[in-house]
């Protein structure tokens, strides 16, 4: 397989959202046009569980996320990553561990379990922010879910995906940690795009 695979992940407002689209603009101008694709899905049932933050929760959010990443993999990602293209993925794994598994209760075993064949990315970005910054932008532009509703939710988030991000870097995974509270997203973007064509070259050329 000749693709990479990148995922992006963070507290809500880190700038995930804005970023993608950042890094797809840039990859697109440099005649590499990515996929790009989000968790959950833009599918039914990612669009219910979008929706219905405040009707799923527990092990129930655990098992729909999963089955709809799954999904996402075998339907989206997979075929992508088979023709050598490069996926931009908003949320993955990272997340479930931090919403389902430290906020929703689920131990994270389970949530390893549940996700038992997911790919390892070859590039998983974290987003970080200053809690004060992360508060000033979701009160602009509001919550998204009830994850984001919860009282001290930008502190809350980012503690545990400090937690998640050593966690997953022990384990191997290839883990880059930005800071989006001050360096612009374009200048981000631009960091990001050099590192991910330098992996799309050694892929290709392998």
């Amino acid at each position: 397989m000749t693709g990479v695979f990148v995922t992006f992940d963070g507290p809500g407002a880190a700038g995930k959202s804005t970023l993608i689209r950042a890094v797809a603009d840039a990859l697109t101008r440099r005649g590499i046009a990515p996929v790009t694709t989000c968790s959950p899905t833009r599918t039914p049932l990612g669009d219910q569980l979008r929706a219905g933050t405040h009707t799923y929760r527990g092990m129930a959010m655990a098992c729909l996320i999963a089955g709809d990443r799954h999904h996402q993999l075998v339907t989206e990602i997979e075929p992508a990553i088979t023709a050598g293209r490069i996926v931009l993925c908003d949320r993955f794994l990272p997340s479930s561990l931090v919403l389902q598994g430290g906020i929703d209760g689920i131990d994270s075993d389970v949530i390893w379990h549940l996700h038992r064949g997911i790919w390892t990315p070859d590039l998983a970005i974290l987003l970080r922010a200053e809690v004060p910054v992360l508060e000033h932008r979701l009160a602009l532009r509001g919550a998204h879910s009830r994850y984001e509703q919860q009282p001290g939710s930008s502190r809350t988030e980012s503690e545990l995906f400090a937690t998640v991000a050593a966690d997953l870097r022990r384990k191997g995974w290839p883990i880059a940690e930005v800071d989006t509270t001050r360096r612009s997203c374009e200048n981000i973007a631009a960091m990001l795009v050099d590192h991910i064509l330098h992996l799309h070259t050694r892929r290709t050329s392998a």
